[in-house]
Parts: C-alpha cells; sequence; structure tokens
C-alpha cells in the first residue's frame, strides 16, 4: 500500500487526483493540505466528497509527511521549487503537477515562468513524467515532472512522426483550444467561464510557458532540432483540449505509414487511441485518462494534420500524475485509471 499526501488539495487538479487516488486499490490518503482552504474540510470545497472522503485540509509542513511514500504537488508553477527541496532531503518522492521542474535549461525556465528559479540545482535530477515515453527512468526516480495538459496533446501525436522521419521537424504549427479550468481555481477575471463563453480567443501567442516545454521534448525524443509555432486559446467549456498540427511531409506517404509509426510506438500503451479514419472528440475523452489521435493526409500540399483529444484536468494532469505514481512503485499503470 501506497502511502500518499497531496499539496493542493482544494485546486482543479488537486480534486481530481483526489477523485482518482480515494478509488485506487492500492493507495493509503496520508495528509491534504490547501493554503486558503486550510481548517475546512475537503467537503466544503468540493461537495463531491461528503460522506465518503471528508478529510480535513491543513498548512503545509514538511514534518507532517514522515508516513507518506509520495507527495503530489499540485500546485500554481512557482509554488513547487520551494518545497521540493525539503521533501527530497527527508527521503520522499515527488510528483509535480506545475511547471517547476519540466525544463532543465533555467534560462528557458526563467524566460517563460517570469521568475527566478530558486531550486536549480534540482532540475537535472527530475524526470519528465510522459509515461509512454520515459516509463523506465520514471521507475527509478524520486522527483518527477508531470508534463503540462497542451505538451501532452501535442508530444504525443508528434513524436513518432518526427522519430520515423515522416514530417519536417521545421515549421510545425500547433493551435490548441483548451477549457478554462486549464487556469486554475484561482485565476484571473479574464479567464472566468462568464468572459469565456459565447466566445473562443487566443491568449499568450509567442510567449506561453508551454512553448519551450512542447519544443524541448520533441527535440529530445527525436534528436533533431525542431522550429514550432504553438498558439493555444480558450474555449467555451469546463474542461478538455482539442489540439490540431500542422506538418509537412518529408516525402509522400500513405495512412498505412502513419498508422505503422503510432503502431510501433503506442501499440502496448494502455492510454493511447489512434485512427486513420475517426475524428477525436473532447466528449470522448473527458473524465479518462485517454487521449485520442486522427490524422488526414494532404497529398496535393505535402502536409500532414494531426488531431488530438485529452481531459486537460486528467491526462493533462491528475491522470497522467497517478500513471507516473503507478510505474514509479511497480503497479501497472492503468491501476485505478481504467
Amino acid at each position: 500500500m501506497i502511502s500518499v499526501s497531496v499539496v493542493g488539495a482544494s485546486g482543479y487538479s488537486g480534486i481530481e487526483l483526489l477523485k482518482i487516488l480515494v478509488r485506487h486499490p492500492g493507495v493509503r490518503i496520508d495528509r491534504i493540505f490547501a493554503n486558503s482552504s486550510a481548517g475546512k474540510h475537503l467537503a466544503e470545497v468540493a461537495p463531491f466528497f461528503n460522506k465518503s472522503f471528508d478529510r480535513e485540509l491543513e498548512l503545509y509542513s514538511v514534518d507532517k509527511i514522515v508516513k507518506s511514500d509520495l507527495i503530489f504537488i499540485a500546485l500554481p508553477s512557482g509554488e513547487a521549487m520551494n518545497l521540493v527541496p525539503a521533501m527530497l532531503s527527508a527521503g520522499k518522492r515527488v510528483i509535480d503537477l506545475g511547471g517547476d521542474f519540466r525544463l532543465q535549461d533555467i534560462s528557458l525556465y526563467e524566460r517563460y515562468y517570469k521568475r527566478t528559479h530558486s531550486a536549480a540545482a534540482l532540475l537535472k535530477q527530475s524526470v519528465y513524467g510522459l509515461p509512454e515515453w520515459n516509463s523506465s527512468q520514471i521507475q527509478s526516480a524520486s522527483l518527477v515532472a508531470n508534463p503540462g495538459c497542451y505538451p501532452t496533446s501535442a508530444i504525443l501525436p508528434l513524436a513518432p512522426l518526427l522519430k520515423e522521419g515522416i514530417i519536417d521537424s521545421n515549421g510545425i504549427a500547433v493551435s490548441s483550444l483548451s477549457g478554462v479550468s486549464g487556469a486554475g481555481r484561482s485565476s484571473s477575471l479574464e479567464m472566468s467561464f462568464a468572459e469565456v463563453n459565447e466566445s473562443v480567443r487566443a491568449y499568450k501567442v509567442g510567449t506561453h510557458q508551454h512553448i519551450p516545454e512542447i519544443k524541448t521534448a520533441l527535440e529530445l525524443l527525436s534528436n533533431m532540432q525542431v522550429k514550432l509555432t504553438f498558439v493555444p486559446h480558450l474555449l467555451p467549456i469546463t474542461r478538455g483540449i482539442y489540439t490540431s498540427t500542422y506538418a509537412m511531409l518529408k516525402k509522400p506517404v500513405t495512412e498505412q505509414t502513419v498508422l505503422a509509426a503510432y503502431e510501433k510506438y503506442y501499440s502496448a500503451a494502455p492510454f493511447v487511441r489512434y485512427s486513420a479514419t475517426a475524428i477525436p472528440e473532447i466528449k470522448n475523452v473527458a473524465h479518462t485518462n485517454f487521449i485520442d489521435m486522427g490524422f488526414r493526409i494532404n497529398q496535393e500540399d505535402g502536409q500532414l494534420v494531426v488531431l488530438s483529444a485529452i481531459d486537460n484536468l486528467i491526462k493533462g494532469a491528475a491522470g497522467q500524475a497517478v500513471q507516473n505514481m503507478n510505474i514509479m512503485f511497480g503497479i501497472h499503470e492503468t491501476e485505478g485509471l481504467k
């Protein structure tokens, strides 16, 4: 039985994480922590847990996690770097759902996240928690950086195509649309549903913090330089991400060529679904840890269009974090998620 604690348990990702953990047969939840909600019972913040898991939310301190094997940090980026050093010194394993340890290049982190990194010495130690590609490193990791939601939706469809030389690594365009829960529970007015409803708009064009994450991960996986454009949009729904990616083919290919690339890398991946005919839809992945992928080939213009859909709170956050936990502790990666 794995003993876990959750820091940031009252946010959207933290609540989704607890929903999964309370029904996971191999997990015992030790402590749950929050900041502004500390002192309240979880059911006050998330009535879903009333009479099922009504634990008090506590203010975090490192001495309260002595019984925990693993700590999940579900806090906004910029918070985990202040907590992780003490956790690792206490011999704990950590999964950070924020962005503090995803980029090993500190200059990229400070440029895109616009803050100084206070735990830069740990960046080289962290493992990028993309289970479909980094499972062996995740198994032995003490610190796992859970991928961002947008990057998950873009990296998984693109990586096999780059690895197999199907698409050009230059001029890739990624357009993603996200539900407003991706901005977090304490986001600004402009990210609220009332402001987004009945409209769609791009934001952080050219400056979004997930740009270097997508680029860096693809370069490491493909061993080639990648040039891409990433534009995120807010969609007037609560949850889900829909990503359309456009890339130039290196040479004419058939549907079978693309399917063979996905089969080569994802045939044993339990949460990756791909098709040459079906068009992904958010409604088919909502509340699940699946990513659905589809594609269309434009032979006349030598272009490949790849489409993907995920639940930003599950495969893009809490579900992928539990998938990583399972791998770290030698449990089948689907445990508690199917």
